[in-house]
């Protein structure tokens, strides 16, 4: 036999799911955002069902008490059911869209175009319906909450404040439209039966109320037994007009059941990250991940004490099935320790001149980092645990190894690091990362974390400010815009080397703040180094000391010589990631590469 299909589809009458939705038998997982379509929208929704148009499927999830979703009302239900039978997973914006203005007695509240909050009754102009479905559009009527139309001199203009102004003009209550006899009968009374408009009156209700009547919209329902990854997997692909979902998102409808709300708790601790600049665009997502990595390294050695073999222990991992089956007890149990690591990170990356969240190379391997600080508190700030943990840090970056697969770099992080912390071997990622002398050339721009690497460490090791001569630390770098900038100007070397691309790279450029790039501008180095010398009344012999402590050459500089200066910088760039990394860079064949990033 083939295996049992997760789903199934079928298209089912409008009337059947908007009622299901009022008595609560449908209602939404509480990670869906709010309803917030506007009257445009909504409008041409309507207008949409009433030509008989396709809007798109919807897709449910039976309700499964394994799933473990907290439900919520569909805006609008007042009825209770504690145990609906469907969940909304695609399709709120649309359901909610025509339940309101189709099923409900009070007007809609929605918004206008500018995002201000209005009241709304829908209705449609039964004579422009039945002339025409082109201006199916212009048929649907959205009318204030007094359903009084006014000028701008709040004169009135419409009046349709009640049911006999609405048999006048023909303007059919929506609401009414799956229910229309009563209005049928206060419409022919008050035109007093009249033939043409009992014609008039069946035309509309074969042409118009009959398609709301026999609308279907086909439902894609996902079965019981269902697993949260897969719920998650589709929600992103057929959610595409919305936010996608995440592994955040199913856990605050998780922990909802147990009245714990993830997304304030996470809020605070978010809140608490802002202060650090490094750590400001930190994301819910990575707070989990290594929030994951420690509760299953807990698991693993838990098996392990129990007497099972390694390989039948449970594993370290952060993927997205394994968070999703985190508990609230170890979402409660490690929050706080990773919070903790997390502030120690900001420390350690501000330490190493990473000031701002532009300047982290991988904010991916933030995630290990942290969870590595919450397992060894204290000890990390051990002077030998430090340095090892810098050169973890440092050959994941210029090893630049945390741009893919990076969930499964983790799970090897986390215990690696710490049995080599405690003297066992070097972890993969020492081992895995490598340097060619050639990818000097090909660092170019911020796109690259080996780039922002060395910009770090070149300030980090004592690069003073051209201009003050002041270490670039955090107050010179808030103060005076730092960046990086040419040594030899981009105008200079268009003008006078051959391999003009080679001299964009970053052999060629060093952190200098925005005042002293702009004196030097497009000047020989020669010219540019007098001036600063003169205009800040530095002498040579300092000049030549700030140049050195940007590991450039002063007698290169000075003469103009840019291939003097370009090999003798290229190999201390090199020797620099040498110290960083721990072992010796592979000097190749250096070619340049002009779609280098």
């Amino acid at each position: 036999m083939g295996q049992k299909s997760t789903f199934e589809t079928v298209p089912k009458p409008l009337t059947e799911i908007l009622d299901d939705i009022k008595k609560a038998k449908t209602q939404l997982p509480d990670f869906q955002r709010g309803w917030v379509w506007d009257d445009e929208h909504i409008k041409s929704l309507l207008a949409s069902v009433a030509q008989a148009f396709p809007i798109g499927a919807v897709l449910m999830l039976e309700n499964d008490e394994n799933m473990h979703f907290k439900p919520r009302l569909v805006e609008g239900v007042t009825e209770q059911e504690n145990n609906p039978e469907l969940l909304v997973l695609d399709g709120q914006q649309r359901l909610t869209s025509l339940f309101q203005p189709l099923f409900l007695a009070s007007p809609v509240e929605t918004q206008d175009e500018r995002g201000n909050k209005i009241k709304r009754w829908y209705y449609i102009d039964m004579k422009k319906a039945l002339v025409s479905s082109s201006d199916m559009d212009e048929a649907i009527v959205s009318l204030p909450e007094e359903r009084i139309i006014r000028n701008f001199r709040n004169e009135i203009i419409e009046d349709y404040s009640s049911p006999e102004k609405g048999y006048e003009k023909e303007l059919f209550p929506l609401n009414k439209i799956f229910d229309s006899f009563e209005w049928r009968e206060g419409y022919n009374k008050f035109w007093k039966y009249r033939e043409d408009k009992t014609r008039f009156f069946n035309e509309f209700e074969k042409m118009i109320i009959k398609r709301f009547e026999q609308y279907k919209i086909p439902q894609i329902k996902l079965l019981k037994g269902v697993p949260k990854e897969a719920v998650c997997l589709v929600f992103e692909k057929l959610n595409t007009g919305g936010v996608s979902l995440n592994v955040f998102e199913l856990l605050t409808a998780t922990f909802a059941i147990d009245d714990f709300s993830l997304r304030d708790d996470w809020n605070k601790r978010k809140d608490c990250f802002k202060k650090y600049r490094n750590l400001n665009k930190l994301e819910s997502t990575d707070f989990l991940q290594a929030l994951s990595l420690l509760s299953t390294r807990k698991k693993r050695m838990d098996d392990l004490k129990s007497g099972k073999k390694e390989e039948e222990a449970k594993g370290i991992t952060c993927k997205r099935k394994d968070i999703l089956k985190l508990t609230l007890d170890e979402y409660k149990e490690w929050a706080d320790q990773v919070t903790t690591g997390f502030k120690k990170v900001s420390r350690l990356l501000y330490n190493q001149k990473l000031f701002t969240s532009r300047d982290i190379p991988y904010k991916t391997q933030l995630v290990p980092l942290a969870s590595i600080f919450a397992v060894l508190k204290e000890k990390a700030e051990n002077d030998e645990v430090r340095r090892k943990l810098l050169r973890w840090f440092w050959c994941g970056v210029l090893g630049e190894l945390y741009g893919s697969a990076i969930e499964t770099r983790f799970a090897k992080d986390l215990p690696e690091v710490l049995e080599w912390i405690e003297g066992g071997k070097e972890p993969t990622t020492i081992a895995d990362a490598s340097f060619r002398s050639s990818r000097l050339l090909t660092l170019r721009t911020r796109n690259s974390a080996a780039y922002k690497g060395l910009f770090a460490l070149l300030m980090r090791d004592g690069g003073l400010d051209f201009k003050t001569g002041e270490p670039i630390v955090d107050q010179v770098y808030f103060e005076d815009n730092i960046d990086i900038h040419h040594i030899f100007p981009n105008v200079w070397c268009n003008k006078n080397v051959e391999d003009q691309a080679k001299y964009d790279s970053i052999v060629n450029k060093t952190p200098i703040s925005a005042r002293t790039n702009s004196i030097i501008g497009g000047n020989a180095p020669s010219i540019y180094l007098e001036r600063l010398q003169k205009s800040y009344h530095i002498d040579e012999e300092r000049m030549d000391a700030i140049l050195r402590s940007h590991v450039i050459e002063p007698s290169y500089v000075r003469s103009n010589d840019a291939e003097g200066f370009f090999n003798t910088r290229a190999e201390e760039l090199i020797k620099r990631v040498e110290n960083e990394m721990g072992k010796e860079v592979l000097r190749d064949t250096i070619a340049i590469d002009q779609g280098g990033t």
